[in-house]
């Protein structure tokens, strides 16, 4: 079994997040891995924890990111969880990609990494928390040519069938599919392991793999700020939040409230 694990290095999102150019600026030591690929993670590592020794002597899970050098970041708390490799793709080329640019230089790494052995799973996260769009693993799916199960709740390995649960607004599904398969996994599907003291440790020295858009063969008209199907035209700052207005409730509490939600247009 081999999976891949795409992790996203984003601005915490506690930072103090601004434009510049009208893109993120993403200063460095500012961000980390981004929490929801946590749960990705966590379900790559459980169904190798599933396996028999020698199965999983011979699997390896393999985290991929594009990103700039910063990015280790992510690549390395993913080492913490227990992936096997890690792997960043950096390139002045790539900058500025919007989701359609990003899922093709993560596509061609994929394939890339086909080169060696098949590819079984690729995993993700439901969504970055930066962007919020929750289409980079469908667009991978595209790329790729392989069946997309999204926001998986839960999720089986037999046979070598996917099978998912996921619940939408209208109904719980179940969803299935033959490797290989590109899943999103939910944040509600598990709850991430904490590393370990020696995982944590070894993750400080292991090596990260840089590979170029020329390695992966990316035609440079596909990915970048160039070749993006939208663009940020303008960006305002976080309007600062108001002081908190304290009211001590002397028989009128309910009263002030009631102005309060009214005023600031809140029933």
């Amino acid at each position: 079994m081999r999976i891949v694990v795409l992790v996203k290095y984003v601005p915490d999102i506690n930072a103090d997040r601004r434009f510049e150019d009208c893109r993120v600026v993403r200063d460095p030591g500012e961000g980390t891995l981004n929490e929801l690929d946590e749960n990705a993670l966590e379900a790559a590592l459980r169904i190798l924890d599933g396996l028999d020794e020698d199965e999983r002597a011979a699997s390896e899970i393999v985290a991929l990111s594009v990103a700039p050098p910063d990015g280790d970041i992510a690549l390395r708390k993913s080492f913490q969880m227990g992936v096997d490799r890690g792997i960043r793709v950096s390139d002045d080329t790539i900058a500025g990609s919007d989701y359609f640019g990003t899922a093709a230089a993560l596509a061609a790494a994929v394939r890339r990494l086909e080169q060696d052995a098949p590819v079984d799973l690729v995993v993700t996260g439901m969504a970055a928390l930066d962007g919020l769009g929750s289409v980079v693993p469908t667009l991978v799916a595209a790329e790729l040519g392989r069946p997309s199960l999204t926001f998986a709740k839960k999720i089986a390995l037999a046979d070598g069938v996917v099978e998912i649960t996921r619940a939408t607004d209208e109904a719980v599904e179940t969803l299935s599919a033959a490797l290989p398969v590109v899943l999103s996994v939910a944040d509600t599907a598990n709850t991430p392991r904490m590393p370990n003291f020696k995982l944590i440790m070894a993750a400080r020295t292991r090596t990260i793999e840089e590979w170029s858009a020329a390695d992966l063969g990316i035609d440079a008209a596909v990915v970048g700020a160039g070749a993006a199907r939208s663009t940020t035209t303008s960006a305002t700052p976080r309007p600062e939040k108001p002081e908190v207005e304290l009211v001590q409730d002397k028989g009128s509490g309910g009263r002030a409230l009631a102005e309060y939600l009214i005023r600031n247009d809140l029933v």
